[in-house]
């Protein structure tokens, strides 16, 4: 009888009773937002920064290229990753019509931004001249040299870099992070984009005093957007208890959201322990797969329509719009 119960109670439940909590929001600054990302989530990393440059201070970009770099197709996509990509004064010049008519911040602001660029030597999948065409586009469109950190000399896969997680250096293999060794040392590629986006900071914690909280994506994914139905977000326990918070977004790349990799990316990319001591929210949105988005794939080439690369793009527009929602309690 008890298991009878039990069965005619799961019945009765809707399926709301088993979603995730709404994305929680604790206090911060908005302006003060940073993006980086893997693969596709590199590309859209670019794109995030160059759309929303007012606001976004700084942008981390792991075997990607430059902003609008597949304009709109997916056969643009074969040159944007084997080379050799589109001129970034080409690029650019479809920048600044964006600009001028509104769909993306003013140029003028990537002067203030900082950006890390990451070419493995060892990565076939995305070649080192299309993470050169990146920095090549962001010179141009105003980031001072100074601020460009580009690092393509260590003999790594098509991966997020970690000082021990993962598989071997020059692996290119699920779950797409791996463990190189620099100068003698673990290459710490998270803590190296947050400490050239924000300048100086506290030392990665030892142990995590924070948690990772499962959250709804629902209500940011709209109908054609790819979005899976849950996202993550790294809680320091600083920002659990009130104090003001930075947000990051970490974006997975292809064939690495939750539902093919679990928790690799979101638990060890190496985030986390940064964020912990440092007061940083970190954001891990969610793809999923579709018909035409089978890898489960952010959105740099125009698979959820022609804004893509606009502020008002499907993908866009929901990732500010987590962002913002976390550094929103008054």
């Amino acid at each position: 009888m008890k298991l009878k119960s039990l069965l005619c109670l799961a019945a009765m439940l809707s399926p709301a009773a088993w979603a995730a909590d709404p994305l929680p929001a604790f206090h911060g600054d908005a302006r003060q937002s940073s993006v980086s990302g893997l693969s596709s989530g590199a590309f859209m990393a670019a794109q995030y920064q160059v759309a929303y440059s007012a606001s976004v201070v700084g942008a981390g970009v792991v075997a990607g290229g430059p902003y609008y770099c597949a304009q709109g197709s997916l056969p643009g996509t074969v040159a944007c990753m084997a080379g050799p990509p589109p001129q970034p004064a080409q690029l650019l010049a479809s920048a600044k019509q964006f600009a001028a008519a509104g769909r993306i911040d003013p140029l003028a602001d990537l002067a203030k931004r900082r950006v890390y660029l990451f070419s493995g030597t060892q990565d076939n999948t995305v070649h080192t001249p299309v993470v050169d065409a990146a920095a090549s586009f962001f010179q141009l469109a105003g980031v001072p040299a100074a601020q460009i950190a580009y690092q393509k000399q260590l003999p790594a896969g098509h991966a997020q870099i970690t000082p021990a997680y993962g598989n071997d250096c020059g692996a290119t293999a699920s779950p797409y992070i791996n463990h190189c060794t620099w100068q003698g040392q673990g290459y710490d590629q998270a803590g190296l984009i947050l400490l050239h986006i924000y300048g100086s900071l506290q030392a990665k914690a030892s142990a995590l005093t924070g948690h990772i909280v499962r959250f709804n994506q629902k209500p940011y994914a709209a109908a054609g957007s790819s979005l899976a139905d849950e996202g993550f977000v790294y809680v320091p326990r600083a920002c659990a208890e009130g104090e003001a918070c930075k947000v990051h977004i970490a974006l997975h790349g292809c064939q690495q959201y939750a539902g093919k990799v679990g928790d690799a990316f979101y638990a060890h990319a190496g985030y986390n322990n940064w964020a912990d001591s440092n007061r940083i929210l970190v954001l891990y949105p969610q793809t999923t797969t579709s018909s035409v988005n089978p890898q489960g794939c952010w959105d740099w080439f125009g698979y959820t329509g022609p804004a893509y690369a606009w502020k008002s793009g499907l993908q866009m527009r929901a990732l500010k719009a987590m962002a913002d929602r976390l550094v929103s309690s008054p």
